[in-house]
């Protein structure tokens, strides 16, 4: 069986965000790459979205950008401005329709898929497939949305609601997601951070439909596209083998307290290329561990007090609008983190540092 110089196993966002990441800064040149992906058609399937903190090479993939969002509590709503790092959302068909035309100019570059169609033996391995299946007791932030088209203007496509707490909540979080792209069309969803197990509320059709109809009182519209997935807010634990370095998710690229990964994967897939030649022996990237400490704080108060989630993202963006979101896309300074904290319940996080 043929070898390879580099294997890249999982041809999602974070395998192509490498492969891409290599090929346009000639990392490739005199190398080989096989991309392990089942798959047999790239097509829309997710919608990636993030504050811009930094630049991407996926300025072309972006379907829509707002500077302001709201959030809503049971009994409030905010508005923020977000001018200086707007929130981006992702086609990703866009995304690999990019990145597949590059790739397949490079006759050095190959598309398996199955692993076991190469020798694995003398290649180095990104890995962005998850070996660990722990659902039991973990929280995940799973969701549903609906891309859907009204006959008639309704939504303020300059502002997007990025919480909106005013909903069902079953003992557990939930909340709606909404990104309108024009004044006719947006992206719908509803999102969960719960456990994933029997009784974890999976009736997302009916949520939908009951929001749209009894919430943003639209009768009539057309859905054009359906999403679905499921985010571990939970650090996997996969064990590294020799010469194989696990990406994206599975390489602890998600960000425990949001499920934001997308711009993270971009920082790991530039810190790999910038050490390509060592990275054998290069240390691996990580996100800060001071947002993992608080995140782990974070989310056993969310699962102790879920009631009260509503009222505590509301209270976050009490906080200077730039200092909640360098926080939620790690890039806060201690006092930035400072000012967050002490927005919070103090007593009901105390009691989760012990």
């Amino acid at each position: 069986m043929r070898e390879f110089d580099y294997i890249i196993i999982g041809g999602g966002c974070a395998g192509l965000s490498l492969a891409y990441e290599l090929e346009i800064y000639e990392k490739l040149k005199n190398k080989t790459l096989a991309i392990i992906e089942p798959r047999e058609e790239y097509k829309r399937d997710k919608t990636w979205s993030f504050w811009k903190v930094f630049n991407h090479n996926f300025e072309d993939c972006v379907k829509k950008s707002w500077d302001t969002f709201t959030i809503n509590s049971p009994s409030q709503t905010k508005y923020v401005e977000c001018k200086e790092t707007p929130y981006q959302t992702i086609d990703s068909g866009m995304f690999y329709a990019k990145i597949i035309s590059k790739l397949k100019l490079n006759k050095n570059i190959y598309f398996f898929k199955n692993i076991n169609e190469i020798n694995q033996n003398n290649s180095i391995i990104f890995n962005s497939v998850n070996e660990s299946k722990s659902f039991e007791g973990n929280l995940w932030q799973h969701f549903y949305g609906v891309e859907i088209e009204t006959p008639n203007n309704f939504f303020d496509e300059g502002i997007f609601n990025l919480m909106d707490f005013a909903c069902d909540q079953r003992n557990r979080v939930h909340f709606f997601y909404t990104l309108p792209f024009t004044k006719k069309s947006a992206l719908i969803e509803t999102t969960w951070i719960s456990d994933l197990n029997n009784d974890t509320p999976n009736d997302y059709e009916s949520q939908i439909d009951n929001y749209l109809s009894n919430h943003l009182n639209i009768r009539q519209c057309k859905i054009n596209y359906k999403e679905q997935g499921a985010i571990p807010l939970f650090r996997q634990n996969n064990i590294r083998k020799k010469n194989e370095i696990y990406i994206g998710s599975a390489g602890d690229m998600t960000r425990l307290s949001t499920g934001y990964t997308f711009l993270n994967i971009q920082e790991q897939s530039k810190y790999i290329r910038e050490n390509i030649e060592n990275i054998k022996t290069t240390k691996l990237f990580k996100i800060n561990e001071k947002y993992d400490f608080l995140d782990k704080i974070f989310l056993r108060v969310l699962k102790n007090n879920s009631r009260e989630m509503g009222n505590i993202f509301y209270k976050m963006f009490e906080s200077k609008s730039s200092s909640v979101i360098n926080f939620l896309s790690n890039k806060s300074t201690i006092y930035q983190d400072i000012s967050i904290i002490s927005k919070m319940p103090k007593i009901m996080f105390l009691k989760q540092l012990f």
